[in-house]
């Protein structure tokens, strides 16, 4: 793609500021440039016409009945034995989403390198795969594992587990995939620049993460190889268990497409996800979608009516993720304070929304399944993020359920 292919492309989107500075530019710059230019899915930009709108309206929701602690100890042994024969057929993979930064923690890196030991070294991403180490050792397979990086700290991610040998990890089975990014824009539709020669981009939410897979070639890979599952799960939570079998098992068990780990809420405020139903369809209600009277609902033995949230664990069949893909998932639409350069080339730092990012959800996913069981995990033994400094959700809390549950830290 030269300079003149350049303009014809972004005078069809009404984009061609973008090469305001083009003659100011080194010719790595250009080159740069153009090459971030050619990435740009276009189409993105129509999410914002009104009749484009894809924001989900709500139907009839109900609650959803999970495959609860005391269903799972009854089947226990059928769980168990049916997930370890899917793993030992090598008909399961490991997806982690890790292309965060630890801003919140007071951390410049990528997140999962953040060291949240007291006595000793134990980095997040050490937690992770010792879990996933676990069941290795359980079932006598190595299990694909695949970590989502972005372009901010995939370097420093892949260079981190390198240098630490993957924490024991058999390297072959480690692979490596960076998250498509999308354009940030003003709120006339008019994409930003970063700086002269770059374009503002950020990550196209977590709902990203399979798109992204299939384009880097990985999915193809996973296909020849025989895995039908993917267990999907976020870099936050240190005590998760990965490619757990039970879990494995239930799912394929009881027939469903899809499966989500829950945990009760500890109180009808608690800000997480709630599984559910929306017209007879598994969905996820985001805790500020649910109306007072909803998070409050108490059944005859006074629980919560709308009590299992989600804590971003999921198993999707590769099948059903193909047709998913091929649907294409919901675009959200954000408004925001966007860094960028004005007309004149200055940095602008706004103090007010200025723009719009666009991002996909995974949990537009789960509803485009055409079942998900729900599957309950004791909070205390699988759920503890480390999502802030101090307070609830944070290293103090992740450290001290860490310590009860056996970890050296």
């Amino acid at each position: 793609m030269n300079y003149e292919s350049t303009v014809k492309l972004l005078s069809r989107f009404g984009q061609e500021h973008l090469l305001r500075y083009y003659d100011e530019l080194t010719d790595t710059e250009r080159s740069e440039l153009i090459s971030q230019i050619k990435e740009i899915d276009f189409s993105i930009l129509d999410s914002l016409k009104p009749e484009n709108s894809h924001e989900h309206q709500r139907g009839a929701v109900s609650p959803l009945e999970a495959v609860t602690i005391d269903n799972i100890t009854a089947k226990g042994d059928e769980y168990l034995n049916c997930g370890l024969s899917a793993i030992r057929e090598g008909k399961v993979a490991a997806v982690l989403l890790a292309g965060g930064q630890g801003t919140r923690l007071g951390f410049d890196k990528a997140k999962g390198m953040f060291n949240i030991g007291v006595n000793r070294e134990l980095y997040i991403f050490e937690c992770l795969i010792n879990n996933l180490m676990d069941v290795v050792k359980q079932s006598g397979t190595w299990i694909h594992f695949i970590i989502m990086t972005s372009r901010i700290n995939n370097k420093e991610t892949v260079e981190f587990l390198d240098k630490h040998n993957y924490f024991g990890y058999n390297k072959e089975y480690v692979h490596f995939f960076i998250q498509d990014m999308a354009p940030c824009v003003d709120l006339k539709g008019k994409i930003l620049m970063e700086s002269k020669s770059k374009i503002a981009m950020s990550p196209n939410g977590n709902g990203g993460w399979f798109s992204s897979l299939v384009d880097s070639g990985i999915f193809d890979m996973l296909k020849s190889q025989g895995v039908e599952w993917l267990n999907v799960f976020a870099v936050d939570n240190v005590l998760q268990r990965i490619a757990d079998p039970m879990f494995v098992g239930a799912v394929i068990s009881t027939g469903s497409d899809a499966g989500s780990k829950v945990v009760p809420k500890v109180a009808p405020e608690e800000k997480v996800g709630v599984m559910c139903l929306d017209d007879d369809k598994p969905s996820i209600i985001e805790y500020f979608e649910l109306s007072d009277k909803m998070r409050n609902l108490r059944d005859d033995k006074g629980e919560l009516v709308y009590k299992y949230g989600v804590i971003l664990n999921y198993l999707f069949n590769m099948d059903c993720l193909v047709e998913i893909n091929k649907n294409k998932l919901p675009i959200h639409i954000s408004e925001k304070k966007i860094p960028h350069i004005d007309e004149n080339g200055e940095c602008i730092k706004p103090e007010k929304t200025n723009g719009y990012k666009f991002e996909t959800l995974i949990l537009d996913m789960i509803q485009m399944n055409k079942s998900c069981l729900p599957y309950e995990v004791i909070r205390s033994k699988e759920f503890a993020p480390v999502k802030n400094d101090t307070g609830a959700d944070s290293v103090d809390t992740a450290r001290e359920l860490l310590i009860k549950n056996g970890v050296n830290i």
